[in-house]
């Protein structure tokens, strides 16, 4: 059960960040309404959600998650991939000590992107993208097992990160979309796929009794609901432009 969440407002120079989505620029103070609807959905779920302060020098530093893995007995400061994101982790170190005695480091040439990183109970799924690295991943696992976790790697061909492709709501059951829907290693899984009209809305957050859906996809909210989970929606429109998803926009633990 999660009870705490760590965020970052958008900072001015959002429409800087990275991205290989088309759909324009982001609009700032639409961002800025669409991150406060977040965070009121965090607590509508029970968490107690610390609100970092915008940082102007990292465009994309709205996206916590990429910084780190948080787990129930540590944390673990990732080395993002994307150089114009290296010295974000800094900060998010700083704020995760508050919560954490034990606190690990992903170290070059290993790079690790939090995105990549998909919690099915004690165990780990690490994506091989663009971003995370077999190092990276290599690093994790050993770290993992440390606080008696276990870890394995899953190649990302079509999209950014893992989380981007397909998410775990608990109870068995998998959110999936194009190259992870008959994916082996989820053979064990209830995968329940989503059209590929609708493959942005994968990035859905289970936490505790509900699961948090973007709005505007219907159809993904109907097979969450039909799943048997209470759905909460936000906007995210201004985020799906720099390729930013709902897990993106915090840490939770």
């Amino acid at each position: 059960m999660f009870t705490r969440a760590i965020v970052r407002k958008p900072c001015e120079n959002l429409m800087e960040g990275i991205t290989t989505a088309d759909l324009g620029k982001p609009d700032y103070d639409l961002a800025l309404k669409q991150h406060a609807n977040y965070v009121k959905a965090l607590e509508k779920c029970g968490l107690e959600v610390v609100v970092l302060d915008a940082d102007n020098r990292y465009p994309d530093s709205v996206f916590v998650e990429d910084t780190a893995v948080v787990t129930g007995h540590c944390a673990i400061i990732t080395n993002p991939g994307a150089p114009s994101r290296k010295g974000e982790e800094i900060e998010i170190r700083e704020a995760l000590k508050e919560f954490y005695s034990d606190i690990e480091t992903i170290k070059a040439p290993g790079t690790l992107e939090g995105g990549d990183v998909m919690r099915v109970e004690n165990h780990f799924f690490i994506g091989l993208s663009k971003r995370t690295n077999e190092e990276g991943a290599r690093q994790l696992i050993q770290y993992l097992k440390k606080y008696g976790y276990t870890g394995s790697t899953i190649p990302v061909r079509e999209v950014l990160h893992l989380k981007t492709g397909v998410v775990y709501l608990g109870d068995n059951n998998i959110l999936a979309a194009g190259e992870f829907i008959d994916c082996p290693d989820f053979e064990d899984f209830n995968v329940i796929a989503v059209d590929d009209d609708e493959s942005y809305s994968v990035n859905c957050i289970r936490i505790n009794r509900y699961v948090i859906v973007p709005e505007g996809f219907e159809k993904t909210k109907a097979l969450v609901e039909r799943a048997g989970y209470k759905t909460l929606e936000v906007g995210m429109s201004e985020f799906r432009k720099l390729d930013g998803g709902l897990t993106c926009l915090s840490l939770r633990f």
